[in-house]
């Protein structure tokens, strides 16, 4: 399989500069400390395109708690939108009856996952559960979800960068970017 062009050949815009990103995950994490303030929290992190932002959300968090995370998949290779298919690829190895969590997406565009993932985790009894993602997108919504704490709310644009991949490159941008779609060719 040959290597992607360079990210600046897909690129359209920046959507999301890194400083902006940084400046909104640090009111999140100053945000959640204070609504957290003597529970036990457990975040809850969706691979892989979470992990980029629950690491510096994490860091952004003065309240002490823990992590865990989960493997879902709903996209196909090149697949720009859900296939509706939903599977769990990796399930937590922490108990989370009685105990706080937050989960912490990269993206919330159908709310087709989101919702299956908030089902399959509040049969486990938590004590609470919320929602915490860095991008909503809620006019792609095909199923109603509650978001409790959002980065940033965006038109339905196809966006790459900062763990959001585009073909499972391009995770380690700093900043959110906006695919353009007249340069960028699917994998078949």
């Amino acid at each position: 399989m040959p290597l992607p062009p360079p990210y600046q050949d897909l690129l359209a815009e920046i959507l999301i500069p890194e400083d902006t990103l940084q400046k909104r995950i640090g009111e999140l994490g100053a945000q959640i400390s204070r609504d957290y303030t003597g529970q036990d929290l457990l975040l809850i992190c969706i691979l892989r395109g979470g992990v980029m932002f629950l690491t510096d959300l994490i860091r952004a968090i003065e309240t002490p708690h823990s992590i865990d995370f989960m493997a879902v998949s709903s996209y196909g290779a090149g697949a720009r939108q859900t296939s509706g298919q939903v599977r769990i690829n990796m399930d937590l190895s922490i108990d989370i009856a009685g105990r706080h969590v937050l989960l912490v997406e990269d993206i919330v565009d159908s709310g087709n996952t989101i919702a299956s993932v908030l089902k399959l985790l509040q049969s486990r009894g938590p004590a609470s559960l919320r929602v915490c993602t860095l991008l909503d997108k809620p006019a792609a919504r095909q199923t109603p979800v509650p978001i409790d704490y959002t980065g940033f709310t965006i038109e339905s644009k196809f966006v790459f960068g900062y763990g959001l991949d585009l073909d499972e490159y391009y995770r380690n941008l700093p900043f959110i970017g906006v695919v353009d779609l007249e340069k960028y060719q699917p994998p078949k």
